[in-house]
């Protein structure tokens, strides 16, 4: 390119260099950044960085392992992390290497603290994002507490992260989202009081996340937090103290509440302290728009029952499991219940525990099959996921004609689609073909049963992370 007299590119003024910029993806940005210094120089402008998003953790087999991108978190945030507005960080899971943890959960605290050390005198943050997917590091279980303990001696590395937390806490101004998501031992009971009452006052989003820590929001910290939209938190710390707080008139209005609830620590955390019936009762009067997510991992029906109260409002909620079955009670209570809220319906249970008889049937060879009831009652389902669960085609045609095009998404997958083999005596066809005939004529578009599972079967806690964030910003 050249300008009036020959002078290059090189003479444009530094604001309409990076005003050019703002317009290229963060991709094409690094790429123009190599054409000059001078271009370089204008990269780092803090106007053309509002927000940094990353994955780290991606490769497999070596390639674009977490130690290999430890480098470039530590460049970008030496670069961003002072001025950046928005940073969203998922630690994902470095696939290959099941004998090799200690290396991963090292390479996992020097990039927590990478983060941290450049966040921590950021007064312009106004969203912190932090999810750390270390459950599936290690094959032979679940990487907790004690495992960090055999990688950091003495506890150095883990301190230094949790003062670095509520440093970044302390200093913040205008934060307007948090959420630390199973990040292990970043966040503890006493974090949220560092907080700044700057942002204590701006906050309209927190999620603190962590079956394995004690309960991570006091309800005297949570009283500070007077105009926060949305809250997420595992279902057994939010108690009924807590549903008072937010009930009190000086609360602005909550209107997402996503709560996760793992049956592996129940035996820790008790669910008699949760919210009772009054206390539900009370938080929908005053927040008349209140919406609820609840993702239930390994839980026995019984203790799902008993924390789902009438008043309630549920619109999502997801079952996955591993060793246990949603129970045909829990599907009925659910469709009589919310029929007027309910709007996603999630049922998987893992291929690998299926059995020489099949995969579980809810409807017991019964006419009342509880997924067509659900479709029947829940005027507003628009999203239906099914695996690992027998669904009798019949009952698929059923569903689809029941909720016509508003079922937005109606996911089957294929191995979970039987046929009554009393009817096959009366078709000719194609018993597949007349399937997808009927659901693609009963939805008014084509359908498919599902082939790639990967959708369904992705990492739980990762799931509900994401899907949390689209709930809550959905507002």
């Amino acid at each position: 390119m050249a300008l009036y007299g020959g002078v290059g590119a090189s003479a444009l003024p530094s604001e309409l260099i990076v005003h050019i910029f703002s317009f290229l993806s963060a991709r094409d940005k690094l790429r123009a950044s190599a054409v000059c210094s001078r271009w370089r120089e204008c990269l780092f402008y803090p106007a053309l960085w509002p927000e940094l998003k990353l994955r780290l953790g991606r490769g497999t087999g070596g390639a674009g392992s977490s130690s290999d991108e430890t480098p470039k978190l530590e460049f970008l945030m030496r670069k961003f992390g002072s001025f950046v507005r928005e940073l969203q960080l998922e630690f994902a899971p470095v696939e290959g290497y099941p004998v090799r943890w200690r290396d991963s959960l090292n390479n996992y605290l020097e990039q927590v603290l990478c983060v941290l050390r450049s966040l921590k005198n950021n007064r312009n943050l106004q969203k912190l994002s932090l999810y750390g997917d270390t459950c599936i590091l290690q094959e032979e279980g679940i990487l907790d507490g004690t495992h960090l303990t055999q990688v950091d001696q003495g506890g150095k590395k883990i301190k230094e992260i949790k003062q670095l937390f509520e440093e970044t806490l302390a200093s913040s101004r205008q934060l307007k989202w948090l959420s630390s998501a199973f990040i292990l031992d970043m966040v503890t009971p006493n974090s949220l009081s560092t907080m700044s009452n700057l942002s204590a006052n701006s906050l309209e989003h927190l999620s603190l996340l962590d079956n394995q820590a004690p309960p991570l929001i006091p309800s005297i910290e949570l009283g500070r937090l007077l105009n926060l939209h949305s809250l997420a938190l595992d279902f057994c710390d939010f108690t009924s103290e807590m549903c008072q707080v937010l009930s009190n008139s000086d609360h602005m209005p909550l209107h997402r509440l996503s709560l996760v609830l793992h049956g592996t620590v129940l035996h820790n955390k008790p669910l008699d302290i949760t919210p009772g019936e009054v206390d539900w009762q009370a938080l929908v009067r005053h927040s008349a728009n209140l919406r609820v997510y609840i993702m239930a991992l390994d839980v026995h029906s019984q203790d799902l029952l008993s924390v789902l109260k009438p008043s309630l409002p549920l619109e999502r909620i997801h079952f996955d499991s591993y060793s246990t079955c949603a129970s045909e009670a829990a599907l009925d209570l659910i469709s009589r219940q919310y029929c007027k809220t309910l709007s996603h319906f999630i049922l998987v249970r893992d291929l690998m525990e299926r059995d020489d008889t099949g995969f579980p049937d809810l409807s017991d060879n019964r006419n009342e099959d509880p997924l067509v009831l659900l479709a029947w009652r829940c005027t507003h389902l628009s999203l239906l996921i099914i695996h690992g669960y027998t669904v009798w085609a019949h009952n698929l045609i059923a569903i689809s004609r029941l909720r016509g095009s508003n079922l937005k998404v109606l996911a089957v997958s294929e191995e979970s689609i039987d046929f009554d083999q009393d009817q096959l005596l009366f078709q000719d066809e194609d018993p597949v073909h007349n399937l997808i005939e009927e659901v693609s004529l009963g939805l008014g578009r084509p359908w498919n049963p599902m082939m790639d599972t990967n959708i369904v079967l992705s990492e739980p806690t990762q799931h509900f992370f994401r899907e949390m964030q689209r709930f809550s910003e959905g507002i």
